[in-house]
């Protein structure tokens, strides 16, 4: 039971993450900025066998493209 004692407790004050949080909450993303981490996410999740480079998932998501209702 002592191993959960830590959940109990209040966080530490972290008040340069608490601000970074705050610009980061207030920022929106460019088209050019969420394509971009919609690539990196496909290479990211590639297996390391797999022949996917960057370019590959940059040129697949500006080929293929979600639409919403």
């Amino acid at each position: 039971m002592a191993a959960r004692q830590a959940l109990f407790r209040r966080a530490p004050e972290r008040p340069e993450l608490d601000r970074l949080l705050i610009k980061a909450r207030a920022k929106k993303l460019t088209d050019e900025e969420f394509a971009e981490q919609r690539v990196s996410f496909a290479f990211g999740n590639a297996p390391e066998s797999s022949k996917i480079t960057k370019d590959s998932a940059r040129l697949a998501a500006r080929k293929n493209r979600v639409f919403a209702d």
